[in-house]
């Protein structure tokens, strides 16, 4: 079936015919017909209730749920338009406005008859003439013009009108149909100012929430850097002074062995502060802290950070995890001789490019932890792309505006 309704209207007959877009219309408008006499009914009740009850006070609280009920019936209107929902169209938001009103009122009052009136006239008029032949046997049928008396007089009438009404009726219910349903969606819409504010707005609590998070990071490296690390430090410093005071024996090498896990615990320790949030990348920016990961790195990286100065903090974090996350895939799966680092400033855009001659086949997706690091560029408008071919190389490649709009 063609996907737009507009495009089946102008496509080939048969292959609109045969498509679902006339009963799919027809349903579309008998439901118009449902749901504009329902609103005008109760619209006119609460009108009514309440313009009668207004001098006991009581009616300006009924009146005051007219717009509530408008609301409602363009909420139903909105979840309505999937009937006739077609290719590039995308779920109409709930907006307030006075246009949504506009349109309940023009369904109520108008939309619903002319959908009715066409509708019962399609129908009765290819039903009427497919069953002419039975019909002329109980009475006289009249149509277009012409009566029949028999069936024998209303067969060739039938075998002619009833494909020709079909096809007729079909095209107008649908082009009535894609008609009504293109207004609803432009009038129950928001308008694009509404629309770019929304997205402002989505764009800056998604900010705040990677703001909330990275202070969240820093806080919990200060903790484990001034708190527990410095425990542990002093644990170890305790046990190398219990080394030299345990005489030799059993005591000792347990000693000794607790003194050696304290000191890979310790390791381990610094090695979670340093991806929590390093601190070099706070104090001395991001070219050292990039230079700090290639430098723990078991194969070669070459780094090539030129930047005229430091862009702003949330940026700057990640891009450091962005590497960090790159060539750590890079040392577990890459299986790769060398890599390079390269970060310049384009503009008003942070580009870094990682590289690997490894084997290839790495991608974003579930399971990767390049796939966080997507959702977090994306709430500062960055984007993160990786090429990486089968038997390499890899390029991991992130851009990012120098400066984040809100």
């Amino acid at each position: 079936m063609n996907r737009s309704v507009w495009a089946a209207l102008g496509g080939n007959p048969l292959r609109f015919l045969a498509s679902a877009w006339p009963w799919r219309s027809l349903g579309y408008l008998l439901s118009t017909a449902l749901v504009g006499l329902g609103g005008l009914v109760a619209l006119l009740v609460v009108i009514g209730v309440g313009t009668v009850t207004v001098v006991v006070v009581i009616g300006f609280f009924i009146l005051g749920f007219v717009p509530r009920l408008a609301a409602w019936i363009s909420q139903l209107e909105r979840r309505r338009l999937a009937m006739m929902k077609q290719d590039g169209d995308e779920a109409v938001p709930g907006a307030a406005s006075w246009r949504a009103l506009g349109y309940v009122v023009l369904l109520t009052l108008a939309l619903w008859l002319v959908d009715l009136v066409v509708a019962s006239m399609v129908v009765t008029t290819v039903v009427t003439s497919l069953l002419s032949p039975l019909l002329a046997e109980i009475d006289t049928v009249a149509m277009f013009g012409w009566e029949f008396e028999t069936a024998r007089e209303a067969l060739p009438f039938a075998l002619i009108a009833t494909p020709v009404s079909f096809v007729a009726g079909c095209y107008l219910l649908t082009v009535l149909a894609a008609g009504q349903s293109s207004l609803a969606r432009i009038l129950l819409s928001p308008r694009e100012e509404e629309l770019e504010a929304h997205v402002s707005e989505l764009r800056r609590s998604r900010l705040q929430l990677v703001d909330a998070f990275e202070t969240e990071r820093m806080r919990i490296e200060r903790d484990l850097h001034d708190g527990v690390q410095q425990r542990m430090v002093a644990l170890t410093m305790l046990l190398g002074r219990a080394e030299l005071d345990v005489a030799d024996g059993p005591g000792l090498d347990l000693v000794r062995q607790a003194h050696s896990e304290a000191e890979a615990a310790l390791a381990d320790l610094r090695e979670v502060v340093r991806g929590v949030h390093p601190r070099v990348l706070t104090d001395l920016g991001l070219a050292a802290a990039i230079s700090e990961v290639a430098d723990r790195m078991p194969i070669p990286v070459r780094v090539d950070v030129a930047l005229p100065e430091r862009p702003p903090a949330q940026i700057e974090a990640a891009a450091y995890f962005v590497v960090s996350e790159a060539l750590a895939n890079v040392a577990k799966h890459a299986n790769a001789a060398s890599a390079s680092v390269h970060a310049w400033r384009h503009d008003d855009t942070l580009v870094l490019v990682v590289t690997d001659d490894g084997r290839g086949g790495a991608a974003i997706g579930a399971g990767s932890g390049l796939s966080g690091l997507v959702t977090r560029l994306d709430a500062l408008g960055g984007t993160l792309d990786v090429s990486s071919p089968t038997g390499g190389p890899t390029h991991v490649r992130m851009e990012c505006p120098w400066q984040v709009a809100l």
